[in-house]
């Protein structure tokens, strides 16, 4: 399939290039002196709040008459605390109210949402000070970086799955929804052309035609780039195009999308406005099925560029199901470390993991991970963290976020310049102790995948729970081989808890002294994780929040797995 070159590709690339290119500069000269750079930044934003309630109730006045940094470094631990969103929860709830200069002056662009530690969900401000000089800055250099990783790029279609831009409204009518909605819908006017689809897409609400929709556009057209936080998603897609490719193909040919799908008579309308027979793309989605049985995206999409998702942490289990059913030309670039709370950085390089710090637009503290459970850890500042060394990460910014604890255990893997490199290894919650063994979800996965490797029997999925009641674990498994029963995974799980003993000492002593019982062994339907993935979708999960930890003390989710068992 010869590249066919989207309209104004060269303008789309022009554009990227120059704001691009003056925001890496921005942040280059910036990262060369990494503690001048966070004065800075701190002095501005406890400046631009000093007049705010959180400000006059923290003494930010106090903090700013610091003489040097290290005395600003001192007073704002002094008189500002480590918190999470509970301690800021009443703030924000007096800013939903309609007040204005609580957390920072005025009120919030926006909201974004996502799921707390609680049964309330968190609401995360976006300010307009923090949607330009973070949001923004931080994606015009990300696209210019994917410009000179690929060059083609954006030559192509884009594939972009992201949330719904607005999603309902708060007591005081500031809306609520997806930041990643939000700036894919105020885009310029010149770069909508490259999208596959019309942000419309994402209002389909019913899980499984929203994916027909998303492929059935997608698979129509020449797509060099797909930007997708969680490589689950991508997973899905392919199950989907297993699934309906037939249909897919019977639509593009009559230039429709199917009857069978749930989708509002509005959203059909402008789908279907963008859309006409095209027998000849039919023709050849025809031929590639004839010829592989299996159609993958390296055979409808030979001219991918990148694919844009996340690397690091446990998404990586899932990046594995389907990296090698892409082009063997195609890079894997790495969405870097963000969520609602934080976009901290941006990935300059394609096939690694290494997110650069912001660190001339937020300002960072972190904790050594040894001292995470110390009641005073010492708190090292950007400049001060050491390469190879694993930290937890508090933030500050401006949309609201004092000294905010992202409970993310992260990575220093070098340095740009001063500014730190950055990979995400787990949530802090992703340690697990029954009866004090500390079992961290990463070890849960090298030891399955050792049983893998020692067994010769593929998983295609699997999740472990915490059985604090009977003091063991339970471990589900998804076999590749359909014909793998019960006797295999009990041999499976005996690997597993082996190499669990010699990866964690205090795992194998509690299992020596009986206190930790021999695991349990349950298995999983088929396509268990992509009917637990919808089933959280139904409940209000956004597809770009949802995150699983494959190790988990979390009764509401174990309860979903176990109505997932085989021959149930």
């Amino acid at each position: 399939m010869k590249l066919q070159k989207v309209k104004g590709w060269w303008l789309i690339r022009l554009a990227l290039t120059i704001v691009g290119k003056k925001g890496l500069a921005e942040m280059t000269k910036a990262s060369k002196d990494a503690r001048k750079s966070q004065e800075m930044v701190l002095r501005s934003l406890l400046d631009g709040a000093k007049e705010t309630v959180y400000g006059k109730e923290h003494h930010f006045d106090a903090i700013l008459e610091a003489k040097d940094a290290e005395e600003l470094f001192t007073l704002y631990q002094k008189y500002v605390p480590a918190n999470d969103y509970e301690d800021i929860r009443p703030y924000v709830e007096r800013h939903k109210s309609g007040e204005a200069d609580v957390l920072f002056p005025g009120k919030p662009k926006m909201y974004g949402t996502t799921s707390g530690t609680t049964k309330e969900p968190k609401w995360i401000p976006l300010t307009e000070r923090y949607y330009q000089e973070v949001t923004q800055k931080m994606n015009q250099i990300w696209f210019y970086t994917l410009i000179k990783n690929k060059p083609k790029v954006f030559y192509g279609k884009t594939l972009s799955i992201v949330g719904k831009a607005i999603e309902g409204y708060a007591p005081d009518g500031t809306v609520f929804g997806s930041i990643s909605g939000i700036m894919q819908r105020d885009i310029p006017n010149f770069m909508k052309t490259v999208y596959s689809a019309p942000a419309d897409i994402f209002w389909i609400t019913d899980y499984k035609s929203r994916y027909y929709a998303l492929m059935r556009m997608a698979i129509e057209q020449d797509v060099t780039l797909i930007i997708t936080a969680n490589p689950s998603t991508l997973v899905e897609l392919q199950t989907n195009a297993n699934e309906f490719y037939n249909e897919y193909v019977d639509d593009i040919e009559k230039g429709t999308i199917s009857r069978k799908l749930t989708i509002p008579d509005e959203i059909r309308t402008i789908l279907e406005a963008q859309l006409q027979p095209n027998p000849k793309r039919a023709a050849e989605l025809r031929a590639l099925k004839d010829r592989y049985g299996t159609v993958l995206p390296k055979h409808y999409w030979p001219n991918m560029q990148i694919v844009n998702v996340w690397m690091c942490g446990n998404t990586g289990v899932y990046l594995e199901k389907i990296k090698d059913s892409f082009a063997k030309d195609a890079a894997f670039h790495e969405f870097s470390y963000v969520s609602t709370e934080c976009k901290a950085g941006v990935v300059l390089k394609s096939n690694t993991k290494d997110t650069v710090t912001f660190g001339h637009k937020m300002y960072f503290e972190f904790i050594h991970e040894s001292e995470l459970e110390s009641k005073n850890p010492r708190m090292y500042q950007l400049h001060e963290v050491k390469a190879g060394e694993r930290y937890c990460m508090l933030v500050t910014n401006s949309a609201g976020l004092y000294r905010y604890n992202m409970n993310d255990i992260l990575e220093v893997t070098g340095y740009y310049n001063q500014f730190p490199l950055l990979q995400f290894i787990q949530k802090c919650n992703g340690i697990i102790s029954i009866t004090g063994e500390k079992l961290h979800e990463r070890q849960f996965i090298e030891a399955v995948h050792a049983a893998e490797k020692e067994l010769t029997l593929q998983v295609k999925f699997f999740v472990g729970f915490a059985d604090v009641d009977n003091s063991r674990y339970t471990f589900y498994y998804e076999f590749v081989d359909r014909a793998a029963g019960a006797a295999q995974a009990e041999e499976f799980t005996k690997a597993v808890d082996t190499r669990l003993k010699e990866y964690n000492e205090e795992y194998a002593a509690k299992r020596a002294s009986n206190r930790l019982k021999e695991p349990a062994t349950e298995l999983l339907v088929q396509e268990s994780f992509e009917k637990f993935k919808s089933a959280c979708i139904e409940k209000g999960y956004r597809d770009g929040q949802f995150k699983l930890n494959l190790l988990m003390q979390d009764e509401k989710r174990h309860a979903m797995f176990k109505e997932l068992l085989l021959g149930k």
